[in-house]
């Protein structure tokens, strides 16, 4: 079994050409931790990368991803909970100032939540009974007869962003630090085909493109 061409290609790249302009950076983070001040729940979609989107830098973002970027609501008992985990460490431990939630177009959970009898969906699998976080709107939408398939698939994107902040806030520690002005959470949907931010009013939940 060889490790990936492609992959140890890239490393190369990234030793030869990226490190030497980053060598400071990284032997900054590596003797003093991490200390980013802001963290991006995204899509596991290989098409959608948080810190490509953002031209991120090695120690600006604290980044968790998992299917359709969902966060799940606050449930401490004896299960596991990665999303959970990673938000209390961000939270608790390195004390970021930002929460991003970050949605895509053509996101392949949500399009499986809007077709549920659909594979890989079986009822029994991991993906099946994450998704049933989304299965009350997704019936909703799924009911709006009026829309196009495109335009129900972009409405729960977007509806999904606005119900992973919803579900932030059952944190308890979450609305403790928006109360004092230390943590601020932010919605936003990345466009692939064309590139586009759009960002959610914190008021209003309604999405604008960002300049």
């Amino acid at each position: 079994m060889t490790f990936p061409d492609r992959l140890l290609a890239g490393y190369r790249g990234f030793k030869d050409d990226d490190y030497p302009t980053e060598r400071d950076r990284y032997l900054t983070l590596a003797e003093k931790g991490q200390s980013p001040e802001t963290m991006v729940i995204a899509c596991c979609d290989s098409r959608a990368t948080p810190e490509k989107i953002f031209g991120a830098a090695p120690g600006d973002l604290f980044v968790v991803r998992n299917v359709a970027n969902i966060v799940p609501p606050y449930r401490p008992d004896s299960e596991y909970h990665a999303t959970s985990a990673a938000l209390e460490f961000a939270v608790q431990s390195l004390k970021v100032k930002n929460i991003v939630v970050l949605g895509h177009g053509r996101c392949g959970g949500i399009q499986a939540a809007l077709d549920p009898g659909s594979e890989p969906l079986s009822p029994g699998d991991f993906i099946g009974r994450w998704m049933d976080l989304l299965a009350p709107v997704a019936a909703s939408v799924s009911q709006a007869t009026s829309l196009t398939a495109a335009e129900r698939q972009t409405a729960l994107e977007r509806i999904n962003v606005r119900h992973s902040l919803t579900n932030l806030r059952t944190f308890p520690f979450i609305p403790e630090r928006e109360a004092s002005g230390e943590l601020q959470l932010h919605g936003a949907w990345f466009d692939i085909a064309l590139g586009e931010l759009w960002l959610a009013n914190s008021e209003t939940g309604d999405f604008y493109r960002a300049d």
